[in-house]
């Protein structure tokens, strides 16, 4: 065997609910990763929402438990961070815990799960003149999901969405598609 076929990295596809190996950084080629850990009463808190492209990592992590959990079913390689990376992803990730706890500040719940839809559709979906669309079935994310995304119930956020469809603040482009319409 050459030495070059002993130095590929090491590359997982997992699925749903899976849980990524701890104490290691990975680039995500394929799918979505939530970053979370819990609270003393066991509620899990939601840290980041990883995409294709992104590096995640578990290695020192600023809080423990820490775990990185596939939303969807993911194709992921494994990284020796050089320190230049591991910094640029520091600050990726300050950037996301920061973004996220603007959007948990929010008051009230309306403008709380608006907030988040425009977030998931800015950092995971497509942009276009008209606003952003986000695919929830891609991202596999439940309304359960969203809600504990957002503080909120499950009801609640089965409730407002119905809500927002009709006042036009959510277009549904087809079942699980949505569209934030671009306010001026």
């Amino acid at each position: 065997m050459t030495a070059s076929l002993l130095k590929r990295p090491l590359q997982l596809t997992l699925h749903p609910q899976d849980v990524l190996p701890e104490g290691m950084s990975w680039r995500l080629h394929e799918g979505y990763v939530r970053s979370s850990t819990w609270d003393t009463e066991g509620e899990s808190i939601t840290l980041g929402l990883w995409g294709p492209g992104d590096v995640i990592s578990s290695e020192a992590p600023a809080v423990e438990p820490l775990e990185l959990q596939c939303l969807t079913t993911v194709v992921v390689e494994h990284l020796e961070l050089t320190d230049h990376e591991r910094q640029q992803h520091l600050r990726r990730e300050r950037q996301i815990l920061a973004e996220l706890l603007v959007i948990q500040r929010i008051r009230s719940g309306e403008r709380r799960l608006l907030a988040l839809l425009s977030w998931i559709g800015h950092a995971h979906g497509q942009v276009n003149s008209h606003g952003c669309r986000l695919s929830l079935s891609e991202l596999n994310l439940t309304h359960r999901a969203l809600a504990d995304l957002c503080g909120l119930t499950r009801v609640t956020v089965t409730k407002l969405l119905s809500r927002f469809r009709l006042e036009g603040q959510v277009v549904a482009v087809s079942e699980t598609d949505l569209l934030i319409p671009k306010f001026p």
